[in-house]
Protein backbone atom coordinates (compact mmCIF):
# COMPACT_ATOMS: atom_id res chain seq x y z
CA UNK A 1 0.00 0.00 0.00
CA UNK A 2 1.51 3.35 -0.63
CA UNK A 3 0.58 7.08 0.61
CA UNK A 4 0.28 10.16 -1.67
CA UNK A 5 1.89 13.53 -0.01
CA UNK A 6 2.86 16.77 -1.20
CA UNK A 7 3.91 15.24 -4.48
CA UNK A 8 5.40 12.03 -3.00
CA UNK A 9 4.34 8.64 -3.44
CA UNK A 10 5.36 6.90 0.11
CA UNK A 11 5.35 2.99 0.25
CA UNK A 12 6.12 0.63 3.03
CA UNK A 13 7.55 -2.13 1.45
CA UNK A 14 7.29 -4.27 5.13
CA UNK A 15 9.29 -4.24 8.10
CA UNK A 16 11.61 -0.67 8.04
CA UNK A 17 12.04 -0.83 4.17
CA UNK A 18 10.50 2.48 2.72
CA UNK A 19 10.46 3.59 -1.10
CA UNK A 20 9.67 6.93 -2.17
CA UNK A 21 8.68 8.55 -5.44
CA UNK A 22 8.78 12.32 -6.22
CA UNK A 23 6.38 13.93 -8.53
CA UNK A 24 9.05 13.71 -10.97
CA UNK A 25 9.75 10.15 -11.38
CA UNK A 26 12.90 9.94 -9.28
CA UNK A 27 13.29 6.77 -6.59
CA UNK A 28 14.28 6.74 -3.28
CA UNK A 29 14.76 3.08 -0.90
CA UNK A 30 15.44 3.54 2.59
CA UNK A 31 17.44 -0.12 4.16
CA UNK A 32 15.71 -2.33 1.44
CA UNK A 33 15.62 -5.95 3.21
CA UNK A 34 15.59 -8.98 0.62
CA UNK A 35 12.62 -10.12 2.86
CA UNK A 36 9.95 -7.99 1.92
CA UNK A 37 11.10 -7.32 -1.39
CA UNK A 38 9.06 -8.43 -4.00
CA UNK A 39 11.43 -9.07 -7.34
CA UNK A 40 13.99 -6.73 -8.75
CA UNK A 41 12.54 -3.75 -9.50
CA UNK A 42 15.69 -1.65 -10.18
CA UNK A 43 14.32 1.25 -10.11
CA UNK A 44 15.92 3.38 -7.17
CA UNK A 45 17.94 6.24 -8.03
CA UNK A 46 19.17 6.42 -4.24
CA UNK A 47 19.26 3.81 -2.04
CA UNK A 48 19.95 5.30 1.62
CA UNK A 49 21.16 2.62 4.37
CA UNK A 50 20.90 3.78 8.33
CA UNK A 51 23.04 0.85 9.93
CA UNK A 52 24.31 -2.55 9.72
CA UNK A 53 21.61 -4.95 11.05
CA UNK A 54 20.46 -7.52 8.31
CA UNK A 55 17.29 -6.27 8.20
CA UNK A 56 18.38 -2.51 7.28
CA UNK A 57 21.65 -3.47 5.58
CA UNK A 58 21.26 -5.78 3.19
CA UNK A 59 23.24 -6.22 -0.57
CA UNK A 60 21.45 -8.40 -2.25
CA UNK A 61 18.60 -6.28 -1.37
CA UNK A 62 20.38 -2.95 -2.19
CA UNK A 63 21.81 -4.31 -5.63
CA UNK A 64 17.80 -5.75 -6.23
CA UNK A 65 16.39 -2.26 -5.84
CA UNK A 66 18.90 0.19 -7.72
CA UNK A 67 19.29 1.15 -11.05
CA UNK A 68 22.43 0.93 -12.91
CA UNK A 69 23.11 4.80 -12.35
CA UNK A 70 22.37 4.75 -8.71
CA UNK A 71 23.91 6.41 -5.93
CA UNK A 72 23.96 4.12 -2.55
CA UNK A 73 24.60 6.56 0.79
CA UNK A 74 25.55 4.47 3.71
CA UNK A 75 26.01 5.16 7.11
CA UNK A 76 29.83 5.59 7.42
CA UNK A 77 30.36 3.18 10.19
CA UNK A 78 29.06 0.28 7.85
CA UNK A 79 31.70 -1.67 6.78
CA UNK A 80 30.28 -2.03 3.17
CA UNK A 81 33.36 -4.48 1.93
CA UNK A 82 30.43 -7.14 1.03
CA UNK A 83 28.71 -4.42 -0.91
CA UNK A 84 29.71 -5.75 -4.52
CA UNK A 85 28.24 -2.89 -6.51
CA UNK A 86 29.78 -0.92 -9.82
CA UNK A 87 27.23 2.19 -8.37
CA UNK A 88 28.50 5.42 -7.10
CA UNK A 89 28.58 5.13 -2.22
CA UNK A 90 28.18 8.38 -0.23
CA UNK A 91 29.28 7.92 3.49
CA UNK A 92 26.95 9.50 5.72
CA UNK A 93 28.49 11.77 8.72
CA UNK A 94 27.12 10.20 12.14
CA UNK A 95 25.87 13.94 12.89
CA UNK A 96 25.70 16.23 9.65
CA UNK A 97 24.52 17.39 6.51
CA UNK A 98 25.10 15.91 2.85
CA UNK A 99 23.47 16.45 -0.14
CA UNK A 100 22.77 13.28 -2.18
CA UNK A 101 21.55 13.87 -5.88
CA UNK A 102 20.37 17.03 -4.77
CA UNK A 103 18.37 15.71 -2.02
CA UNK A 104 19.42 17.68 1.28
CA UNK A 105 20.21 14.72 4.07
CA UNK A 106 20.56 15.58 7.80
CA UNK A 107 21.98 12.94 9.66
CA UNK A 108 20.93 12.44 13.06
CA UNK A 109 22.39 10.06 16.50
CA UNK A 110 20.06 7.03 16.79
CA UNK A 111 20.77 4.47 19.38
CA UNK A 112 18.90 3.11 22.61
CA UNK A 113 19.46 4.66 26.12
CA UNK A 114 21.63 2.41 27.79
CA UNK A 115 19.51 2.70 31.41
CA UNK A 116 16.22 2.78 28.90
CA UNK A 117 13.99 -0.70 28.58
CA UNK A 118 15.74 -1.95 25.35
CA UNK A 119 18.66 -3.40 26.41
CA UNK A 120 19.68 -7.03 25.72
CA UNK A 121 20.17 -9.67 28.80
CA UNK A 122 23.68 -8.70 29.62
CA UNK A 123 21.93 -4.66 29.82
CA UNK A 124 23.62 -3.17 27.04
CA UNK A 125 21.49 -1.62 24.24
CA UNK A 126 20.32 -2.90 21.40
CA UNK A 127 21.23 -0.01 19.62
CA UNK A 128 24.51 1.46 21.05
CA UNK A 129 25.34 4.83 20.27
CA UNK A 130 27.58 5.42 17.33
CA UNK A 131 25.76 2.55 15.09
CA UNK A 132 22.72 3.76 13.67
CA UNK A 133 21.90 7.08 12.13
CA UNK A 134 18.25 8.59 11.79
CA UNK A 135 17.21 10.66 8.16
CA UNK A 136 15.53 13.92 7.71
CA UNK A 137 15.47 14.34 4.11
CA UNK A 138 14.51 17.19 1.83
CA UNK A 139 12.46 16.09 -1.08
CA UNK A 140 10.86 18.82 -2.81
CA UNK A 141 10.24 21.03 -0.25
CA UNK A 142 9.00 18.21 2.31
CA UNK A 143 10.84 16.99 4.77
CA UNK A 144 10.88 13.63 5.66
CA UNK A 145 12.33 12.16 9.01
CA UNK A 146 13.07 8.37 9.56
CA UNK A 147 14.64 8.31 12.91
CA UNK A 148 15.32 4.34 12.23
CA UNK A 149 15.92 2.16 15.44
CA UNK A 150 16.36 4.06 18.04
CA UNK A 151 14.80 5.37 21.44
CA UNK A 152 13.25 8.83 21.46
CA UNK A 153 15.72 11.23 22.62
CA UNK A 154 16.55 14.80 24.31
CA UNK A 155 18.17 15.76 21.33
CA UNK A 156 15.41 14.52 18.83
CA UNK A 157 13.00 17.32 20.85
CA UNK A 158 14.65 19.75 18.25
CA UNK A 159 13.86 18.20 14.98
CA UNK A 160 10.61 18.90 12.89
CA UNK A 161 9.52 17.28 9.60
CA UNK A 162 6.34 16.91 7.75
CA UNK A 163 6.59 13.28 7.42
CA UNK A 164 7.44 11.14 10.25
CA UNK A 165 8.12 7.07 9.61
CA UNK A 166 8.85 5.96 13.39
CA UNK A 167 9.49 2.85 14.36
CA UNK A 168 6.74 1.59 16.90
CA UNK A 169 7.38 -2.37 17.81
CA UNK A 170 9.41 -1.79 20.67
CA UNK A 171 12.01 -4.13 22.15
CA UNK A 172 14.66 -3.11 19.75
CA UNK A 173 13.45 -0.01 19.06
CA UNK A 174 10.69 2.96 21.24
CA UNK A 175 7.26 1.53 21.54
CA UNK A 176 4.05 2.61 20.66
CA UNK A 177 3.47 5.26 23.85
CA UNK A 178 7.26 6.74 23.27
CA UNK A 179 6.65 7.07 19.46
CA UNK A 180 3.36 8.93 19.83
CA UNK A 181 5.25 11.46 22.45
CA UNK A 182 7.57 11.17 19.68
CA UNK A 183 5.48 12.16 16.92
CA UNK A 184 3.88 15.03 18.71
CA UNK A 185 7.54 16.59 19.13
CA UNK A 186 8.51 16.33 15.68
CA UNK A 187 4.63 17.74 14.65
CA UNK A 188 4.27 16.74 11.20
CA UNK A 189 1.56 16.20 9.07
CA UNK A 190 2.03 13.05 8.45
CA UNK A 191 2.76 9.83 10.29
CA UNK A 192 3.59 6.94 8.94
CA UNK A 193 4.55 3.79 11.06
CA UNK A 194 7.32 0.72 10.61
CA UNK A 195 9.29 -1.40 12.27
CA UNK A 196 6.36 -3.41 14.00
CA UNK A 197 4.72 -6.85 13.29
CA UNK A 198 7.18 -8.53 11.68
CA UNK A 199 8.33 -11.19 14.45
CA UNK A 200 6.86 -11.53 17.58
CA UNK A 201 9.10 -9.52 19.98
CA UNK A 202 8.18 -6.29 17.61
CA UNK A 203 4.39 -7.08 17.71
CA UNK A 204 2.22 -4.11 18.78
CA UNK A 205 -1.33 -2.35 18.48
CA UNK A 206 -0.68 -0.11 15.55
CA UNK A 207 -4.45 0.78 15.44
CA UNK A 208 -4.42 2.05 18.98
CA UNK A 209 -1.25 4.03 18.31
CA UNK A 210 -2.94 5.72 15.35
CA UNK A 211 -6.19 6.18 17.57
CA UNK A 212 -3.75 7.96 20.03
CA UNK A 213 -2.79 10.43 17.80
CA UNK A 214 -5.34 10.99 15.70
CA UNK A 215 -7.03 12.58 18.86
CA UNK A 216 -4.50 15.03 18.96
CA UNK A 217 -5.51 15.74 15.16
CA UNK A 218 -2.27 14.11 14.05
CA UNK A 219 -2.85 12.34 11.12
CA UNK A 220 -2.18 8.82 10.81
CA UNK A 221 -1.93 5.91 8.01
CA UNK A 222 -0.94 2.55 8.30
CA UNK A 223 0.54 1.50 5.59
Amino acid sequence: MSVEHAGLTIERLGHASVRLETADGTVLYVDPWSEVLEGEPGDGDVVFVTHDDFDHYDPEAIAAVADSGATVAVYEGIDTADLDLDLETVSLPYDGERTVDGIEVRTVPAYNDPAGDHVDDEGEPFHADGEVIGLVLSIGGTSVFVPSDTDFLEHHESISADVFLPPIGGHYTMDRHEAADFARSVDPDLVLPIHYDTFEAIETDAEAFAADLEDDGIRVELF
